[in-house]
């Protein structure tokens, strides 16, 4: 379990003992469920990522909602690949690196609590960028954008870290979506509709 769930889980968990306990049974019965649904929310499985070059992992599980091309977040004047994917209440919603190297700039913006899957959430939602330099020196970036049941964005990572492709980099609370951005010299290796995995699922290698 993803550690930002914890709290709740045992919080939930134990309150719906101590109902039962005070005869309220219905009331203890509902907490419990709660419960068992929170700690379902915040599972946090391994992974293990592919390791050879040239290629960019998904950072979030769920499905692909647009493959297309645009601006980067980091600099309006250069063109990306970006690929979206949209994270349901029932995925697993704990992000993972999609590049090996460094994370160099990280960025939260406020904003407000759209439908995830909508356009423009990524322009009009509560969102945190994260940049990375791959070891070949290309710029990467993943944005953690909140959705309308989501809250909070959580962000691990530091300015300047290093980070290995797949490693756990935060999460999104209750339903959300992140946009990768890709070098343009990379082509995408999903479409939309497709079903991804944080940290195992290619969705973009470096064309031949």
């Amino acid at each position: 379990m993803a550690p930002e769930g914890a709290k709740i889980t045992l919080v939930l968990l134990g309150a719906g003992v101590i109902l039962m306990v005070l005869r309220l049974p219905a009331a203890g019965a509902i907490l419990i469920v709660i419960g068992v649904l929170v700690a379902c929310f915040f599972r946090d499985p391994e992974r293990t990522p592919p390791h050879r070059d040239g290629i960019v992992v998904s950072g979030a599980d769920g499905r692909v909602v647009d493959v297309s091309e645009g601006p980067a977040p980091y600099a309006p004047l250069t063109r990306c690949r970006r690929i979206s994917v949209f994270m349901s209440p029932l995925n697993v919603h704990v992000n993972r690196a999609p590049v090996e190297g460094e994370a160099v700039e990280i960025k939260h913006t406020a904003g407000a609590f759209r439908a995830a899957f909508r356009d423009c959430a990524s322009e009009q939602n509560e969102r945190n960028l994260i940049v990375f330099i791959d070891k070949q020196g290309r710029r990467h970036a993943m944005v953690q954008i909140a959705g309308f049941l989501a809250r909070r964005i959580v962000c691990r990572l530091h300015p300047h870290e290093p980070v290995l492709i797949g490693q756990r980099v935060g999460l999104i609370m209750f339903g959300s979506r992140v946009d990768h951005f890709l070098p343009t010299e990379y082509r995408a290796a999903v479409k939309v509709g497709d079903h991804v995995k944080a940290g195992e699922t290619v969705i973009g290698e470096l064309a031949q």
